[in-house]
């Protein structure tokens, strides 16, 4: 799916306001990401050389991938259990809103026995699987109804 769609250039990130607009953004930042992933050599992705999503961090490419997948995969699972009228846990399960660090924590370990290959595998499945959801929806359902009450 990622790969039929036309993309255009952007050189700074807008807020989408618009069902449309969402989708362009997610694929041009995709296609930007995805072709820098292509320059980094396979054995410097465990490296920890990043800037960390906790303050006083490193992080790895691999990590900075799982953040990704893990956050993307989240969001699929809000929407999952809100479609079958289920309770949802924000931002998730055990998790505050003040833990995001701990939550980055999280998304490493789940992640931390696949390699950099299946790690973007499963960034490309989840990228297509949120334009599959967003396609799904109307600009109604993704911009004018609230998605929890606090």
């Amino acid at each position: 799916m990622i790969n039929n769609r036309k993309t255009g250039n952007k050189n700074s990130l807008t807020i989408p306001k618009t069902k449309e607009e969402l989708i362009k953004e997610i694929i041009d930042n995709y296609t930007k990401l995805t072709t820098e992933l292509s320059t980094i050599p396979k054995d410097c992705t465990t490296n920890k050389e990043l800037e960390g999503h906790s303050k006083n961090t490193l992080i790895s490419i691999n990590n900075l991938i799982a953040y990704l997948v893990g956050w993307g995969q989240l969001v699929l699972k809000w929407n999952n259990r809100k479609t079958q009228e289920l309770h949802v846990d924000f931002p998730e399960t055990d998790f505050k809103w003040n833990e995001l660090g701990l939550i980055s924590q999280k998304f490493y370990k789940d992640f931390e026995k696949d390699d950099f290959n299946a790690l973007k595998q499963k960034l490309e499945k989840t990228t297509n699987d949120i334009l599959i959801l967003i396609e799904s929806k109307t600009n109604k359902d993704l911009y004018e109804v609230p998605w929890y009450n606090k």
